[in-house]
């Protein structure tokens, strides 16, 4: 399709901008060129003033190939213009002579040039491309009346009344009114006549039998729910270059360079990375993906809010974790397109022009699209029906977590769940966070730098027994209520040091005691880490990648402890994220996952307990210390272990199998062939039985550990408490009656109903409920009433995410 490719408004306000005497003679040159161009279509140009409206253009296309052929000269004509403008507006340096006689110039040429010059290409450059498209449907419909006639049909088409295809008569009739709503409709042929409806609804949508007069030759259009190639599967193989990568992700944006500059500066350590995976894995056949990442947040389309703070203390958490995920599926060897606006998004998914009401014709061409929820709202709004058909591909990179009562649209909406984000009725575990605070989903995480051993001695060695350096970098985050009282404390102590962001006078929220650095560049931040002691936390931001660093540079971290935990349901930064999670301290996961001495959470409201805390700080010795898997090799071994065995496009295999006479309610039939769980050793958890036939499953049933939660607890927490994780991807091997069972609960009511507490009983009412929708089994869900039937697992040391046979 011919498409004009120059915005009016743009131009116009370029011209604005830069118009000069000289400028104005080049347009006038062009304007007149552009009319002769005009009436070369063998019709009739006018350009007549309406007032203050737009001007008009108008036409009688006389010839198909002769029209585009002369629409192509307009957008040239105009594109010269444009690139004469530019070299043009590079010229502020003319003498005075030469203004002269470019005045001189101007005015001679304003003699004779028609009124209203720049109005008049503003009507042009805004109606050639609205022209260009009118052309080609008229040629499209002219073709399609011509196969019609080729075809035997009248082009009178009968709507068929098929079983098999009950809502065709609707879909016709929606199409009768609605065709005009969205120029995809036209862009397959559509022109208003049934006929082309019902091709439409045939060959493009799925919702009417195909018409017998048609060519069906060629392969039918392609709507399934897998990635379908012809291509043979390719071995991945890891890379150590990143040179490549870094030219995909592209200039323009202070994000793009500061995440370009994360990947240099660790480039080193993901190559050592790499050869450790490969020989852990003992060159096992790793199959090459074809993969999409959509960075939605960075999109103009979004807003982009991010690029701009880049350099002023704006958070950078998830541009480091989007760094990091772009170099892991790099390293790990696979086919990688990068994706920074909507423009691009449609380019790569092969989106058909229009809103986004047409699908997708032919397979998706990605194995897997990694994007946010911004790019989830692109998507949606570009894809149409195809999003539904292909979202067991996509993966959200989501901050802090969706849990299964939000993701489910149908149940958020009855239940008070509903959120402006969650509701995508996805596999819970295709949402992807960036710690573990959520088992419901899966954690895909960051890295920060590891140090060798000669580099832990130096930072030990050199350490500044009395330096405090405060986690803040904007001015805003300082204001916190109550801070005098600590920081008073802490100042009596140690020397503070701040990084606080600030163009030309010291930011007054900074106490005067405080040794403001600005903000500082990663690798000198990092020097200041070295030599501190202590890294501290005002409480905001939440769960960000700066502690795990500090901790890595051999810093205690000390945070404040929330009374009462900070939630959606009572905390303004919460409302509205798709989880109510209760959030203890400024960073769980530092809490829980790593604790003393390395991390020190207290109440900074107890000035005696925040005293006695500084002091045990400054007493204590620590090595720089970093979790496996938040090292380049953790990153790559769990990324790889997704890749390879989450697959949510597959059907599951039922559980109990279909044939089972029970299979409804999960029931074991009485004469099955003995228990599915035992009990054990010096244990309350069940395990699957050696002796029971495993279905397959990632992760494997030998990691499955079955526990009862006690009532008001969640499975997160029964799991944690036995030192195991909750995995949801289990739930439906003990989403029946042998699980409850082996439990020894007694039921008189069996029953499966929707509910994101269930699998779970109640004592008191000995009443058994079994999970009715597999979106809802959830970690996550608690009640006062119910005991949990909880699918814990064990993990591999250092890897919560993964079970010790799960690599």
């Amino acid at each position: 399709m011919i498409t004009g490719n120059i915005d009016g408004k743009i131009m116009v306000r370029r011209w604005l901008v830069t118009f000069k005497p000289f400028r104005i003679f080049v347009v006038g040159i062009g304007f007149f060129s552009l009319c002769f161009l005009m009436t070369s279509l063998g019709g009739q140009f006018s350009a007549k003033r309406l007032g203050d409206s737009p001007f008009t253009i108008r036409t009688e296309v006389m010839g198909g190939v002769e029209s585009r052929g002369v629409l192509r000269k307009i957008s040239d004509m105009l594109e010269v213009i444009l690139k004469r403008m530019d070299s043009l507006s590079k010229l502020d340096n003319s003498t005075t002579s030469d203004t002269r006689r470019l005045d001189e110039l101007s005015s001679a040429i304003n003699r004779f040039q028609p009124a209203g010059l720049v109005e008049r290409i503003q009507a042009i450059a805004q109606n050639v491309s609205n022209m260009a498209v009118r052309v080609e449907q008229i040629l499209q419909n002219s073709m399609a009346a011509g196969r019609a006639v080729r075809d035997g049909s009248s082009g009178q088409c009968e709507v068929p009344r098929d079983p098999r295809y009950p809502d065709c008569p609707g879909k016709v009739d929606w199409m009768r009114a609605r065709w005009t709503s969205d120029p995809c409709y036209a862009f397959y042929g559509v022109d208003g006549s049934d006929c082309s409806f019902l091709i439409y609804l045939s060959e493009v949508e799925w919702f009417c039998p195909p018409l017998a007069w048609r060519n069906h030759s060629s392969p039918p259009t392609v709507h399934t729910h897998t990635h379908q190639t012809t291509t043979t599967k390719r071995q991945a193989a890891f890379r150590t270059d990143l040179s490549s990568l870094l030219d995909q992700v592209g200039t323009g944006k202070e994000s793009l360079s500061f995440m370009k500059r994360r990947m240099r500066r660790l480039a080193s350590q993901w190559g050592t990375a790499a050869q450790r995976l490969h020989a852990k894995l003992r060159q096992r056949w790793r199959e090459q993906k074809k993969i999409l990442v959509h960075v939605g947040f960075l999109t103009e389309e979004s807003g982009d809010v991010f690029s701009p703070k880049v350099l002023k203390g704006g958070p950078l958490g998830e541009m480091v974790q989007w760094a990091d995920i772009l170099t892991a599926l790099h390293v790990l060897g696979h086919n990688l397109k990068i994706s920074m606006s909507v423009k691009e998004l449609q380019g790569f998914l092969g989106v058909p022009p229009g809103r986004g009401s047409c699908p997708l014709t032919g397979p998706l061409p990605f194995d897997l699209i990694y994007t946010d929820y911004h790019g989830m709202q692109q998507m949606k709004q570009h894809m149409g029906l195809s999003l539904k058909r292909h979202k067991c591909h996509i993966r959200v990179i989501d901050t802090f977590g969706t849990e299964p009562a939000y993701n489910h649209e149908d149940y958020a909406t009855l239940h008070g769940y509903r959120t402006n984000w969650g509701y995508w009725n996805l596999n819970s575990r295709q949402y992807m966070t960036m710690f573990p605070h959520t088992p419901d989903n899966s954690f895909m995480g960051f890295v920060s730098e590891e140090l060798n051993d000669t580099e832990k001695r130096s930072i030990m060695q050199n350490k500044v027994n009395n330096m405090a350096v405060v986690y803040g970098k904007e001015a805003s985050m300082w204001k916190l209520q109550g801070k005098e009282g600590f920081l008073q404390i802490l100042h009596r102590y140690m020397e503070v040091h701040g990084t606080v962001y600030y163009e030309t006078q010291r930011p007054p929220e900074v106490p005067a005691y405080v040794k403001n650095h600005g903000l500082l560049p990663q690798h000198e931040l990092q020097t200041l880490l070295r030599k501190a002691k202590l890294f501290i936390g005002f409480g905001f931001p939440y769960e960000g990648p700066a502690p795990l660093e500090a901790i890595a540079n051999g810093c205690i971290y000390l945070q404040p402890k929330f009374h009462p935990p900070h939630s959606s349901l009572n905390h303004e930064f919460f409302r509205g994220k798709p989880t109510s999670r209760e959030v203890s301290s400024q960073h769980p996961y530092a809490e829980q996952y790593i604790g003393r001495p390395h991390v020190m959470t207290v109440d900074y409201n107890n000035s005696q307990e925040f005293d006695s805390a500084i002091r045990e700080i400054m007493s204590t010795e620590v090595e720089p210390y970093l979790p496996y898997e938040y090292t380049c090799e953790g990153m790559l071994e769990r990324v790889h272990a997704y890749i390879q065995h989450q697959d949510f496009c597959a059907p599951e295999v039922p559980f109990p199998p279909a044939n089972s006479s029970s299979s409804k309610l999960g029931l074991s039939s009485p004469g099955s062939p003995g228990p599915q769980f035992v009990l054990l050793p010096n244990s309350s958890a069940l395990t699957w039985a050696p002796d029971a036939s495993a279905p397959d499953a990632w992760p494997p049933l030998s990691s499955l550990r079955l526990l009862a939660s006690q009532e008001g607890q969640s499975c997160v927490e029964a799991c944690q408490r036995a030192n195991l994780v909750c995995e949801s991807a289990l739930f439906r091997f003990v989403n029946n009656k042998d699980a409850l069972r082996g439990l020894e609960v007694q039921c008189e009511v069996v029953e499966a109903e929707v509910n994101h507490v269930f699998p779970a009983f109640s004592v008191l009412r000995r009443e058994c409920s079994l999970q009715k929708d597999p979106l809802l089994y959830s970690c996550a869900g608690h009640s006062p009433k119910y005991r949990r039937l909880c699918p814990c697992r064990d993990y591999r040391r250092g890897q919560v995410a993964l079970c010790r046979d799960c690599l």
